[in-house]
């Protein structure tokens, strides 16, 4: 039986070890870059306001690029997906007006692209929120398959063929800064995957605002962190009006182990803390502890039917 248990352990085991692996990350490569990615402004009504930000040819074929920049509405759907239709908070798209408008950028050379802000005086209070979008003409640079990919991060969007300057501008008058923290969770048991702080926060004021979100990990017994972000904090920009669900990921959790995981979300003034224990387990380990149980049972059964069997052998003698 001894013989029969090693090798159902070995298997597990060898089983284990084939499904481990490693997702690769990919990322699609775009032809230029922005620096920096995003303004946010405080104006007033009246105001005119400058600024500037560069476009970065960084294509590999190293060819000439063209470009063309416009202003495009910039704000979000319930579900947080992008949207360039115009509403209430994206009519700072008609006070913009940018120079130049076009042009060709050598290889590894950058145009800086200008625009003023001129805010009307009757302007409303809260969030306005636009995008000047640089696309490269794909009729004068080579493209592949990757490098027409869309890349979406928190500080900018992709597009086809280039990326988008996002605006986040605040008129000065009746601001409410406010929100709400939904929900704060952190799982108790893991078979796989990584530690992973989620939460959901709605912005209940007419302005953009910023969350942060700290993940602390410490061993089951010790104070001591083996994970934590909290020099370099997650934060999201939530705009007016709208709900954003966020993870913060532990990518190097282990395999398996019990931890002592601190999550916390802060939003206008607003704190949420949850402290959980997490047990990471993966379904190899679990089918191994399920078979070490299951003939550690049978051997005690077996071994009592033995005594068993015995002491009637004994009696009949």
């Amino acid at each position: 039986m001894n013989r029969v248990i090693k090798n159902i352990i070995s298997g597990l085991t060898a089983a284990a070890i084939v499904c481990v692996g490693f997702t690769v990350p990919t990322f699609a490569k775009t032809s230029i870059s922005l620096s920096p990615l995003n303004a946010s402004l405080i104006l007033n009504p009246g105001d005119k306001y400058e600024g500037s930000f560069s476009v970065i040819n960084q294509a590999q074929n190293d060819e000439d690029l063209s470009y063309k920049a416009e202003v495009i509405p910039y704000y979000v759907n319930e579900d947080y997906s992008v949207t360039n239709e115009p509403n209430s908070y994206t009519q700072i798209t008609d006070w913009i007006s940018i120079t130049p408008k076009s042009g060709t950028i050598t290889p590894n050379n950058s145009q800086t692209i200008h625009y003023s802000i001129n805010v009307p005086h009757d302007a409303p209070a809260g969030g306005q929120f636009a995008a000047i979008r640089v696309s490269v003409d794909s009729s004068n640079s080579k493209k592949t398959d990757e490098d027409s990919s869309n890349v979406r991060t928190a500080a900018g969007i992709g597009v086809s063929y280039g990326m988008a300057y996002l605006i986040y501008a605040e008129i000065a008058g009746t601001s409410v800064h406010q929100g709400e923290i939904m929900d704060a969770s952190v799982p108790s048991f893991m078979l796989s995957g990584n530690i992973i702080g989620s939460s959901s926060i709605k912005n209940t004021g007419n302005v953009h605002s910023k969350a942060k979100y700290t993940l602390q990990v410490f061993p089951l017994f010790s104070d001591e962190e083996i994970y934590t972000n909290e020099e370099k904090p997650q934060t999201k920009t939530i705009l007016p009006d709208r709900t954003l669900y966020n993870e913060t990921i532990w990518a190097d959790t282990p395999a398996f182990g019990i931890f002592n995981v601190v999550y916390t979300v802060e939003f206008e003034g607003v704190t949420e803390q949850v402290s959980k224990m997490v047990i990471k387990c993966p379904i190899w380990f679990l089918f191994i502890i399920i078979f070490v149980i299951a003939a550690i049972i049978i051997y005690f059964v077996v071994r009592a039917k033995s005594r068993k069997n015995s002491r009637r052998h004994t009696e009949t003698q």
